[in-house]
């Protein structure tokens, strides 16, 4: 694995505990002086003996009539659409109804802006979800996917052997290092985390091949999953029961469960049974898959090129700061000019796709004009805030880091740099 930062590797453990992991999504910049305004993680990372009850939400009367509620969500340890599927069921309206600038990670403490289509108040005020709390409401437009300026994160890494003075020495070493930026991977969350499919199921979707979609879905497993739910995807992926199947996949699989029962319904509809997935969770896996050819075309300019792959290379696409920006690979896309243009062609081939193929006929929603994302990364305000010892890990000592990142940019991607590791 290549890292562009030379210091020595901080060995530490990510995210053991959710509350090491922070996120409040910021919707103006913290970085200008200016403008401050993000959403604040207010209650979970109290200890629990120090919280006050709940207060009662007020909410303003809506008198210039807009149509959605905006409110922070705090969540703890919960996947966004998760969040978003009980806080629908608790309000009882349609997830379409409720909209969200960006996913946010599982294992951690979020904060972000969401909205709600005419809400119902007093069930918006009764809501009451373990690990989920509803705050701020104020009327105003729907958030719609990238109404956001970035994520601030404050990050709790552990189980760190170096001693305090070693730890300040690469820690400060690597701020300095981060400036000039880092290759911008999408982080394995993109990917599914552990289980690492959704990139193979956009492949899949956009050759559409269906059938053999859905089955990876269902079936691919991986070493750390629950031993339940990985026994019912060995079984299935042996017998192709989907009746058998749909008694033993536990009941916190609801889209697994969701997909059964329309297969149980309408056998070998398997184009049908993708509907049993959110619109936005289907274009997730079109995306997971530009995002993997993206990575690879990074990937293949540091093994050629070294150090100066940051840079521009006789590309003509880049950002107003002169940023090189990668392909994200659409119907409409264009391959760029010279030796770039080559390594795209070279690993679009390896993978066997073309552009046309991001045109799906028979689920057009899947189908991506394509787009370009600039491929270095530039960390704002990197900041160590404190090493202490390790209250869960005896002997060792712990660091608090914090960072700002644009939108659509991952903290996993800063943090593998920083410790030379893969991180799922």
């Amino acid at each position: 694995m290549e890292f562009i930062t030379t210091t020595k590797p901080l060995k530490a453990r990510v995210k053991q505990r959710y509350s090491d992991f922070i996120v409040e999504e910021v919707y103006e910049s913290i970085i200008e002086p200016k403008g401050e305004k993000k959403c604040s993680v207010q209650r979970f990372n109290i200890p629990f003996e120090q919280r006050k009850p709940f207060e009662k939400m007020s909410i303003t009367e809506n008198n210039e009539k807009r149509e959605h509620l905006v409110l922070e969500l705090e969540k703890i340890n919960t996947d966004t659409n998760k969040a978003i599927a009980l806080l629908a069921r608790g309000l009882g309206v349609s997830n379409k109804r409720i909209g969200y600038a960006g996913l946010k990670d599982k294992r951690a403490i979020t904060c972000q802006r969401i909205s709600v289509f005419e809400p119902d108040l007093e069930k918006i005020i009764k809501f009451g979800v373990k690990g989920l709390e509803l705050r701020n409401p104020v009327w105003g437009e729907r958030i719609e996917l990238g109404d956001l300026k970035g994520n601030q994160f404050t990050i709790i890494l552990r189980n760190i052997l170096e001693k305090e003075e070693e730890i300040k020495k690469i820690v400060l070493e690597f701020s300095k290092q981060i400036e000039k930026g880092i290759p911008n991977f999408f982080g394995t969350q993109r990917f599914g985390g552990k289980r690492m499919i959704t990139h193979k199921i956009g492949k899949l979707l956009i050759k559409e091949q269906y059938e053999e979609a859905i089955i990876t879905y269902l079936t691919e497993t991986f070493e750390e999953e629950k031993e339940d739910i990985k026994k019912a995807r060995i079984d299935l992926a042996k017998t192709m029961d989907f009746r058998k199947a749909l008694k033993e996949f536990p009941r916190e699989c609801r889209t697994e469960l969701a997909i059964l029962n329309h297969l149980v319904k309408k056998e070998n509809d398997f184009l049908g049974s993708l509907n049993a997935l959110p619109k936005k969770t289907r274009y997730l896996f079109v995306h997971a898959y530009q995002s993997h050819l993206f990575n690879k075309i990074i990937e293949k300019r540091i093994e050629l090129f070294g150090k100066k792959a940051l840079e521009k290379i006789g590309e003509e696409e880049c950002n107003d700061e002169g940023t090189p920006l990668g392909l994200l690979a659409g119907f409409e896309s264009e391959y760029s000019k010279g030796k770039i243009g080559e390594i795209e062609k070279q690993i679009l081939k390896e993978e066997d796709v073309c552009f046309e193929d991001f045109k799906v006929r028979a689920l057009s929603e899947l189908s991506s004009k394509g787009s370009r994302k600039e491929i270095v990364l530039f960390p704002k305000k990197f900041e160590l805030k404190k090493i202490f010892d390790d209250d869960f890990n005896e002997g060792k000592r712990a660091i608090e880091i914090e960072f700002f990142l644009s939108k659509g940019n991952y903290a996993t991607t800063v943090l593998k740099e920083l410790i030379k590791e893969e991180i799922f």
